[in-house]
């Protein structure tokens, strides 16, 4: 019965979101933050008809949503642009991942020992599940007709690679914070990382390399109809996923490294159909895992936290990036308006439910990480949902078109001319 309810209520709203999508996407709402508004109207808060376990209590099945959600997310990412677009992104997007991704991790473990008085272990396991900036939520920002006409492809690029990759490579913030915890000790926590990383790189290029050679070798024989072409890349994603999981390497980060590995050797005709499915799949997909995520917050436990934890989640979402961004414009090769975008709209979400639900998995924890950080991720739904349209405006507005022009040095990232810069059968 829930499950049915679940499933009848994502269904309604994918419908709505199909048939208005651009309207939508033009108003300062997200899919993800309907989803979330009617999952807490169809939750025991308002009419309890979508009754699911406990969150503090029971929370596999939302971390295994949240794992494959994300596989098709990154994967989706991995393909967005030709291999050379996001070939030529790397100095940006390694600055963020080199200097920004760990004081995030500081800055909101900071904030989390100070406004909720917790100890390092627990700041710490806090500070590097709300890390990662998401590529669900981003997407909302990245993708769509709006996006391309009111902000430069680099931006949209950078942001999206960023959120791509750093779901990954979160996990050693998340490894070193168990060490801090107690169960790991330091070296372990470093053998295991070492592992993760190189091990997902590995596994990532090797199952990229395979997957485009056998589609191209699949579409050179007429082996390869055009309906199974579309779906190749979830199911490459999956086996990815898994595959990681069998040998214990970091998954999501394998199957980013996968689909970049795919988007390199496949044709610009297999990526064009990959991409469609794969943004389609990534924008309509999560409309559950966002309903659920309504109908299971922990409001009783959020009042427990009182104004604390509300201080907690709107100094993450000031403090953890923009500041952070906005001094790093001049490395990064930002104008003002570009470093306060980038830095204002990097999400807390689909990543973030994953490593707090992996770090309950692995000890017992503390409550308060999964009360505050579903509290943060809640709030950066909300709140970035509603800003992502007028913020968007904004910036064309202050940017001007002389901004736009600057940012956008390759024309050829922007979504749909990605697809007519590659004709069937040409090089991708």
């Amino acid at each position: 019965m829930t499950v049915d309810v679940l499933l009848t209520a994502a269904g309604a709203l994918a419908l709505v979101a199909a048939a208005w999508s651009e309207r939508i996407r033009r108003l300062p709402v997200s899919e993800p933050l309907l989803a979330l508004g009617i999952g807490v109207v169809l939750g025991p808060a308002v009419l309890g008809v979508l009754p699911l376990p406990d969150l503090l209590a029971e929370h596999a099945w939302l971390h295994t949503a949240a794992r494959l959600l994300l596989a098709v997310s990154v994967m989706s990412v991995a393909l967005r642009y030709p291999f050379h677009v996001a070939r030529a992104r790397w100095r940006p997007v390694l600055l963020l991942l080199a200097v920004v991704m760990p004081a995030m991790a500081v800055v909101t473990a900071g904030l989390a020992a100070l406004t909720l008085g917790v100890g390092l272990g627990v700041a710490a396991l806090i500070g590097a599940a709300l890390t990662p900036t998401d590529p669900v939520l981003a997407s909302t920002v990245t993708t769509g007709k709006p996006a391309e006409e009111d902000l430069p492809g680099r931006d949209r690029q950078v942001l999206s690679l960023e959120s791509g990759i750093n779901d990954g490579l979160a996990l050693p913030l998340v490894l070193v914070a168990l060490a801090l915890a107690g169960p790991l000790t330091a070296g372990e926590a470093l053998v295991e990382s070492v592992w993760d990383v190189a091990g997902a790189v590995l596994l990532g290029l090797l199952l990229g390399w395979l997957g485009g050679q056998a589609l191209r070798a699949g579409a050179d024989h007429g082996a390869t109809d055009p309906g199974p072409e579309l779906v190749f890349t979830i199911v490459l994603a999956f086996a990815t996923l898994g595959a990681g999981g069998l040998i214990r390497v970091d998954g999501v980060l394998a199957v980013f490294v996968c689909g970049l590995a795919f988007n390199a050797v496949s044709t610009g005709r297999e990526r064009a159909a990959d991409v469609r499915i794969d943004e389609a799949v990534n924008r309509f997909v999560v409309l559950p895992l966002f309903l659920a995520f309504g109908a299971i917050l922990p409001w009783a436990e959020w009042r427990a936290l009182g104004w604390s934890g509300l201080l907690f989640a709107v100094l993450v979402l000031l403090l953890r990036r923009p500041p952070v961004v906005y001094l790093l414009r001049r490395p990064l090769h930002l104008a003002r308006p570009d470093a306060v975008y980038l830095g204002w709209f990097g999400p807390i979400g689909v990543s973030a439910l994953f490593y707090l639900t992996l770090e309950s998995e692995r000890l017992q924890l503390d409550p308060v990480v999964l009360v505050a950080g579903t509290l943060v991720v809640a709030v950066s739904t909300v709140v970035h949902g509603l800003t992502a349209t007028p913020g968007r405006v904004v910036y064309r507005k202050v940017a001007g078109p002389a901004g736009r022009e600057e940012g956008d040095d390759d024309p050829a990232g922007d979504h749909d001319r990605d697809r007519s810069a590659f004709p069937p059968g040409s090089q991708g």
